[in-house]
């Protein structure tokens, strides 16, 4: 699975098309749970925005297994692969 992992992760770099705020929450979500495990830090302050977004898509993914996220990951890359292509 690390394999297909790391080939979705350079393959959504070259997509045709960038995917939308949704999507690419999502994609980070998956990459941050798929490599880094659950989230352990508390959610940033009102005035930092992105660090927000990213808390928030990172900790929706909460409690997915490395394994779990790395599938999710490749199948969601997939998708868009098709949606946008490459």
């Amino acid at each position: 699975m690390t394999e297909l992992f790391n080939k979705a992760a350079e393959e959504v770099k070259v997509l045709k098309t960038r995917p939308n705020r949704d999507e690419v929450h999502a994609l980070y979500g998956l990459y941050k749970q798929a490599t880094v495990g659950d989230l352990d830090s508390d959610r940033p302050g009102r005035f930092d925005m992105i660090g927000r977004l990213k808390w928030d898509a990172w900790n929706e993914k909460k409690g997915l297994s490395k394994e779990e996220a790395m599938a999710a990951y490749v199948d969601l890359v997939e998708k868009l692969k098709t949606k946008y292509g490459i």
